[in-house]
């Protein structure tokens, strides 16, 4: 929530392209993969990190002009503005600051699903699992609020926007959006979903640009366009990852050959049946 506040939705949208990516790097750094330069995943997967990256450092150092400026300057104070376009120049803004944040974030979430996979793996419990991190997570957050926010004024929830705000977040944030995500996996498998997760920079820059005036940045928008790129580039390798490794397996099944004894002791029962039924 930091970081959204000292950037943009936009962004948000678009550091959450990087889990791929920083999963994989996790991965190859624990020693859960190895990198194979004969495989077409291994190669996907490190371009798409790279293209990741690269996006996310465009958002991070470019900001670039509003995509709706709240009123039209001339080309003479546009050219002497072109400096400030670049964060470094902004020095008020906290802008980098929230990039770190986000991705920060992200790499924490990274972090978590690489370590996730392994205790699933190791107690195949997923309902309990959940249970208990959830409950976990919650007393974490109960102790860091408290600690962060000592006024118990402050935790008196008024029946204004607020309220409608936190509940609508409740219902479309966790208990719609999970139970979707959940049928479409069941229906589809477990790389639909994530097709359309780039689709959320889509949503922010229509709501951003229709609703809040100079909110949004081209930079904002030329980096999510090229981490989305990185984004379906890593799932494709994960995806052909995938494929082979099920080729694989069906490779290494074992192949049943059926000996001429074993095929007379199949067709003499159907023999005898024949001749022992009436004409």
């Amino acid at each position: 929530f930091v970081g959204l506040s000292f950037s943009s939705p936009i962004v948000v949208c678009a550091m959450g392209l990087l889990i791929p990516s920083f999963s994989f790097l996790l991965s190859l750094l624990l020693g859960r993969s190895k990198l194979d330069w004969r495989n077409t995943s291994t190669r996907a997967k490190v371009i798409g990190t790279i293209i990741s990256i690269t996006g996310a450092f465009v958002e991070e150092l470019y900001k670039g002009p509003f995509i709706r400026p709240a009123s039209s300057s001339s080309p003479t104070r546009l050219l002497k503005s072109i400096p400030k376009l670049l964060v470094y120049y902004n020095i008020p803004d906290n802008w980098f600051l929230g990039c770190i944040f986000l991705a920060a974030a992200v790499f924490c979430v990274s972090l978590f699903n690489v370590i996730q996979t392994g205790t699933v793996k190791k107690y195949p419990h997923v309902m309990k699992v959940a249970s208990f991190y959830s409950i976990v997570g919650t007393i974490q957050c109960l102790m860091f609020s408290l600690y962060m926010e000592r006024d118990l004024s402050a935790w008196k929830i008024q029946p204004n926007f607020d309220l409608f705000l936190i509940i609508a977040t409740g219902i479309f944030g966790c208990v719609i959006r999970t139970s979707v995500h959940v049928k479409c996996t069941q229906m589809k498998g477990p790389y639909y979903v994530p097709l359309f997760k780039p689709f959320g920079i889509f949503w922010a820059t229509l709501f951003g640009t229709s609703f809040f005036v100079n909110s949004l940045h081209y930079g904002s928008v030329l980096g999510a366009a090229i981490g989305g790129v990185g984004y379906y580039t890593v799932t494709w390798g994960q995806l052909k990852e995938t494929e082979e490794k099920q080729n694989a397996k069906e490779e290494r099944k074992p192949i049943k050959i059926i000996h001429d004894s074993e095929e007379d002791d199949y067709k003499v029962p159907l023999l005898i049946n024949q001749e022992e039924s009436p004409v």
